[in-house]
């Protein structure tokens, strides 16, 4: 794999800037209060909508009175499923073909015949203030006729309960994956382990709540668009629904306090501010308050695992299986089944597994509906399997650590093929050797005292235990992004890429990478993205692939960018092609460096003028898409030493270590902001967070005052370490995707460190871990 840079005619003294860290361009537009937000979009002549959600978990609608509603003042419009009966369209990622039940499944844009969950819209109105809008919805009347809810997966199977769609089944997709043979190696086990673990319902709750803002060209009969995240996969979808060519549907470019996964694809919202702007020839704002986020947005995570391992007589896994049942609530959204996919697939993670079946349940329930949330799938399934080697080294008096060295993949291991595809992808580990990061990490942070300190601190009467979790994440899927370069006769450069800045500092990355490619500082670099008129084709940033792909695609414009100015230069220079090189951003003739011009100068030179009398296209850049056939895997160690106070239920976290293989990290400083970023999620669905509902199917955390986020008292100071020894041969950075591997252990390693500090033959089979599952437990025989 050749250097990044090489590929430029780079030599030993260029300027390198891909592996450097540096400060995020993005950060001091957002510290100084100078980003725009979809909320700080005004439109002159907006008007602002309401949405009307359902108040019943499961009811048929007998009526929706909006007469009232309409006669309000300031009110411009109310709509119904009379107005538009049109469903969310699900993403066209190749599971239509393989289970084209899903669109029965799909999301309607208003309630019509029957609601499925608290928060369903079923009505909308457009008026001149936002608060004269909700003012009028509140007067919009609803007659419901109650419904059994069904909040459980696995009851939502049984025979005995009722179909929430009518003529169809409540499990919306089962997903079989398997390799080896499973049932050969269990009957030939020394030790067969069981245990069902379940994963809490909870999701991403960024700062920045959703928004849309539509601004109809009446001339034109173009609709812009503001607020959608995947600014490329909305506008395609959207564009369907409303009837409008995709050259007439154009998104727009705003900042974005957070998302996570959660405010990605196209939600009912959306459709109706832009059928409202159609309709009202004006525009049309909407943001979501708090209540609505809490109830609306997609949730995520609520996993039950029935797993099983075999063992032979020294520790090694000869076979794993997994039943898996995922709530997704009450419909499908976004791109499903892929976080299912990805959660069956992901299950046996980075070890040396013989023989696997696994079989997932994507079934519908009265609850919100679900979607990807940061590491969808390997968070839940990590859980869920290291737990069941933390109960196998119990019984088979192994330590923890040492049950897991037996059977992580090693060098000598791969490529690991086992047969099996995760998102229409085979399975293909290529590089790296598990065994040695872990032994890597542990003696980085010296775990040895880590144990001895919590041996001394509990015979001190001190509940303090270790926990260990062992991950591998997924990342680079979507196979291909867009990528532009075009240098100015100023010599600042554009970068136009088709991912987008959601915080992860990918503004920053491109211009480091396209920086080292060009020979030119970063700062001299501005990165485009998120913007339809700019960018018309791109993928967007989900599934940590930005870095990999947009990058790629990046570097690849950058080193076309650089052979036409070298064609370019030739010309100017009176010199041949394979005379010159690069060099300090100029280019220059090979020994003869006072002979050569800069990339703005030949830019300049290079205009409308002089490239038509050469039939040449004006200007200096270039396109480029790159293709990525393969996903990367990197992989990690999560270690947490925890305190519980039996008195209280409260926990301390007193020591916290995450670490990744990063292959090559192109910011480390960006690296480790989304690891730790990551970590303190994890901290959340570990110990905090979590949508509880009543058995009426009510959602019982609508607030901040009854779902609990982490505050900076609860985050202790995480400890980072990153190796790069492993450079996946898969793309020409040697990267890996890095933005989701920080949590994808911690509620495995969290619970093991909690059954440590209390050593009383229980395991913590669920998360979060609340405080009062902690007191009960230090106080098993208190009268409450």
């Amino acid at each position: 794999m050749s250097r990044p840079g090489a590929s430029g005619g780079l030599g030993a003294s260029a300027k390198r800037y891909i592996g450097q860290p540096r400060r995020r361009r993005e950060d001091p537009r957002l510290l100084r209060g100078e980003a725009t937000y979809v909320d700080d979009v005004d439109v002159y002549g907006q008007v602002f909508l309401s949405v009307v959600r359902s108040s019943e978990a499961h009811a048929r609608i007998l009526s929706v009175d909006v007469e009232e509603a309409r006669r309000a003042p300031g009110v411009r419009l109310v709509m119904t499923a009379d107005d538009i009966s049109a469903v969310v369209p699900l993403e066209d990622i190749g599971y239509h073909e393989v289970y084209p039940q899903i669109d029965d499944y799909r999301h309607p844009v208003f309630a019509s015949d029957r609601v499925r969950y608290v928060g369903q819209p079923v009505a909308a109105v457009v008026a001149d203030t936002p608060y004269l809008a909700e003012d009028a919805a509140n007067l919009v009347a609803i007659t419901y006729d109650h419904l059994a809810p069904v909040l459980d997966p696995q009851e939502a199977m049984a025979e005995a309960t009722d179909p929430l769609f009518v003529g169809l089944a409540n499990e919306a997709v089962r997903i079989e994956k398997t390799y080896g043979d499973v049932e050969q190696a269990i009957s030939q086990a020394a030790h067969v382990v069981r245990g069902r673990y379940d994963v809490g319902r909870h999701s991403g709750v960024p700062m920045e709540t959703r928004g849309c803002v539509a601004e109809p060209d009446r001339g034109r009969k173009q609709l812009f668009m503001w607020g959608p995240v995947h600014t490329h996969d909305c506008q395609r979808l959207i564009a369907k629904v409303l009837g409008l060519p995709l050259a007439d549907l154009r998104m727009k470019h705003a900042d974005i306090g957070g998302n996570f996964g959660v405010k990605g694809g196209v939600f009912p919202e959306y459709i109706m501010v832009g059928w409202a702007a159609l309709r009202l020839g004006r525009p049309v704002k909407w943001t979501e308050d708090r209540l609505e986020h809490m109830v609306a947005t997609s949730h995520a995570r609520e996993q039950i695992h029935e797993l099983a391992a075999a063992f032979d007589s020294e520790g090694r896994i000869l076979a794993l299986t997994d039943e898996i049942w995922v709530n997704h609530g009450a419909f499908l959204r976004q791109a499903e089944p892929l976080c299912s996919d990805i959660t069956v697939g992901m299950v046996p993670g980075p070890y040396r597994v013989p023989s696997y079946k696994g079989v997932l349940h994507a079934v519908v329930t009265n609850k919100t509906p679900s979607g990807a949330y940061r590491a969808p799938g390997r968070y839940e399934c990590t859980f869920a399997r290291e737990r069941l080697l933390d109960q196998a080294a119990d019984e088979l008096d192994i330590s923890r650590v040492e049950i897991r060295r037996r059977n992580l993949l090693t060098h000598t291991d791969l490529p690991f093929e086992p047969g099996m595809d995760i998102c229409f992808e085979p399975y293909h580990f290529d590089s790296g050797d598990v065994v040695d990061h872990l032994e890597k990490t542990l003696a980085s942070t010296d775990f040895s005292a880590w144990e001895s300190e919590a041996i001394e601190l509990r015979a001190q009467g001190r509940l303090v235990g270790n926990g260990i979790g062992i991950l591998m994440d997924k990342a680079g899927l979507g196979m291909y992004e867009t990528g532009a370069v075009d240098v100015d006769e100023s010599g600042r450069v554009r970068v136009r890429t088709g991912a987008s800045s959601m915080g992860q500092g990918i503004e920053t990355v491109l211009a480091q990478i396209v920086g080292e490619e060009l020979q030119i500082d970063p700062d001299l670099i501005d990165v485009v993205h998120g913007d339809t008129e700019l960018v018309p084709e791109g993928v967007g940033s989900w599934s940590s692939r930005s870095t990999v792909l947009a990058g790629g695609a990046a570097r690849q414009a950058a080193l076309d960018t650089i052979e036409k100015a070298k064609r370019l230069a030739a010309t100017m220079l009176e010199a041949n092609v394979e005379d010159l090189v690069l060099e300090d951003g100029r280019i220059v003739v090979i020994g003869a460096t006072n002979q050569g011009c800069s990339l703005g100068e030949i830019a300049a030179q290079w205009d409308g003028w002089s490239a038509r009398l050469a039939g040449d296209e004006p200007g200096l850049g270039a396109k480029a898409v790159y293709v990525d056939a393969h996903m990367n895997y990197p992989y990690g160690v999560t270690l947490v030493q925890i305190e519980v106070d039996p008195a209280t239920g409260g926990h301390t976290l007193r020591r916290f270590l995450t670490s990744t293989e990063a292959g090559c990290a192109i910011n480390p400083m960006t690296t480790r902001g989304q690891v730790i970023g990551a970590a303190a999620q994890g901290i959340g669905g570990a110990l905090f967070e979590e949508f509880s509902y009543d058995e009426s199917g009510q959602p019982l955390a609508t607030s901040f005052m009854d779902y609990l986020l982490p505050g900076a008292q609860n985050v202790p100071d995480i400890e980072f370490f990153m190796t790069e020894d492993a450079p996946t041969p898969n793309n020409p950075f040697g990267a890996k995707g890095l933005g989701e591997v920080g949590l994808i252990a911690v509620g495995a390693a969290v619970a093991g460190a909690i059954d440590d500090a209390f050593r009383d033959s229980v395991q913590t089979t669920k998360v979060p871990v609340t405080p009062e599952n902690l007191w009960r437990r230090a106080n098993p025989d208190a009268d409450v």
